[in-house]
């Protein structure tokens, strides 16, 4: 890297570098990114600030400029692991997955000791279907970092996507640990759980993550009515009359308060993602699963069935999830064989805007039905009545799909070429939901395999 010949110049430079850094640390990138300009304008080959300018500009959303600034980075001093990493951060990002394991292999060919990048090498293998050798790097990130949360957390979820249940619930309570984990760990008077009796008290199992993952834990409640164990359930609010509904023997509430909810007589509590490692470490134990264990209103659920003449098919496509929705969701126009190869009629259990829906769907010639009472978004248990309706739900992986089969809805899964990791791998069929089955893409982004045996399913079970 070329150096200007003033001493003074390079001061000013560093103290360039070094204010601008000051403020990218503290999260000020509008007021980094010019004084990094600044910078490279007294030294356009200064390595570092292009590097840290592709940075600041990789953390404001702008990928494909930070991609060719640590380009440049790299050009000038190859030797720099950590442009290699954060280049590997950057193209994985981007979805260029292949890219972005080669940059994270010659970061560590450089410095083979740094656990975030084996990590993040496990990240783009498990997403590339390589879930063995993901595995191998987070267990070289484990034995570099040991309490490195997010490596065990990890670790558990591709051993479950495996079908590893005795190991992988054991290194999912990993997750607590994580920074920003979404459902933060909650403190109370009472112990956790640890699977003992509670005579003439209650065990409290309260909601974590999102609507899909109460939906699909809450199936272990039945068990533990079963297995004579008297429970609370604290749920999100959305859910609490379906679940109310559904499990009459079990007191439903939601934001439980250990002062103003002491008639309970809680005895100890359990988040409801640790209860698998109770009940289900092994694929064999799945077989006990109740099916359905979500009851909708009968009443209403009859009225929307009365409704509407002929057989009807649920159908949901996208997801705004922002770390895995563009891979999850599928383009309606894409539907349009499905449409006109079926004598059915086609009912949208998609959230969002009315209006946005509507638009959509004119633009894809998709003869969908909007319902404009129901808003699955403030209104579960009558959402839950307008899936139970239904014939046949046809979803992308969402909390559409978890009610549906919850319900005991014939429900079909259609899921991206890497898996959350409760789909586990291969399998058609899921261990959470008999009613469910599934259909996977047999290379990234390949959606029109999947909807053509959707299609050739669908010309089985619905004929014209």
């Amino acid at each position: 890297m070329s150096q200007p010949s003033s001493p003074a110049v390079q001061a000013l430079i560093r103290d360039a570098i070094r204010d601008a850094l000051r403020l990218h640390q503290a999260g000020r990138l509008e007021e980094a990114e010019p004084i990094y300009r600044q910078a490279l304008a007294l030294d356009p080959l200064n390595a570092d600030a292009l590097h840290l300018l592709g940075m600041a500009l990789f953390q404001s959303g702008r990928e494909d400029e930070a991609e060719q600034l640590i380009l440049r980075a790299i050009g000038i001093l190859p030797t720099a692991a950590s442009y290699h990493a954060n280049l590997g951060n950057i193209l994985q990002a981007q979805g260029k997955l292949a890219q972005a394991e080669a940059s994270y292999r010659r970061a560590l060919e450089l410095r083979p000791e740094q656990p975030e990048v084996h990590l993040n090498l496990g990240h783009v293998l498990k997403a590339q279907g390589q879930v063995d050798q993901a595995l191998v790097s987070y267990q070289r990130t484990l034995a570099l970092q040991p309490d490195l949360a997010e490596a065990g957390a990890a670790e558990s979820m591709a051993l479950l996507l495996k079908g590893d249940f005795a190991g992988g619930w054991k290194g999912f309570e990993c997750r607590w640990q994580i920074r920003n984990w979404e459902t933060p760990m909650r403190t109370y008077p009472q112990p956790l759980w640890s699977g003992e009796q509670l005579p003439a008290a209650r065990l409290l199992v309260w909601g974590e993550q999102g609507i899909g993952d109460e939906i699909m834990f809450a199936g272990l409640v039945p068990e533990l009515i079963r297995a004579g164990h008297r429970c609370a359930l604290d749920c999100d609010p959305r859910l609490q009359t379906l679940f109310a509904r559904s499990f009459p023997g079990v007191e439903v509430v939601s934001g439980f308060d250990p002062q103003r909810d002491r008639h309970l007589n809680i005895a100890a509590h359990l988040p409801s993602g640790s209860l698998p490692g109770f009940f289900r470490t092994s694929l064999e134990a799945f077989g006990r699963t109740q099916s359905p264990y979500l009851a909708a209103d009968p009443v209403r659920r009859d009225c929307f069935r009365e409704s509407r003449a002929g057989r009807l098919i649920g159908l949901a496509w996208h997801t705004r999830n922002r770390q895995s929705g563009p891979a999850r969701s599928i383009d309606l126009a894409l539907f349009a064989p499905l449409f006109a190869s079926v004598n059915a009629r086609w009912i949208s259990l998609q959230y969002g805007d009315q209006a946005a829906l509507e638009a959509e769907a004119g633009r894809a010639a998709a003869p969908l039905l909007i319902d404009p009472g129901v808003d699955q978004l403030t209104n579960i248990d009558l959402f839950a009545a307008q899936v139970a309706a239904m014939d046949l739900v046809i979803s992308i992986d969402n909390s559409t799909a978890h009610l549906a089969a919850a319900l005991g809805i014939p429900t079909w899964l259609l899921l991206p070429f890497a898996p959350d990791w409760r789909w586990l791998l291969e399998r058609d069929r899921s261990p959470w939901y008999p009613p469910m089955r599934i259909f996977r893409q047999p290379r990234a982004g390949d959606w029109h395999t999947v909807l053509d045996h959707v299609q050739s399913a669908l010309e089985g079970e619905f004929p014209r």
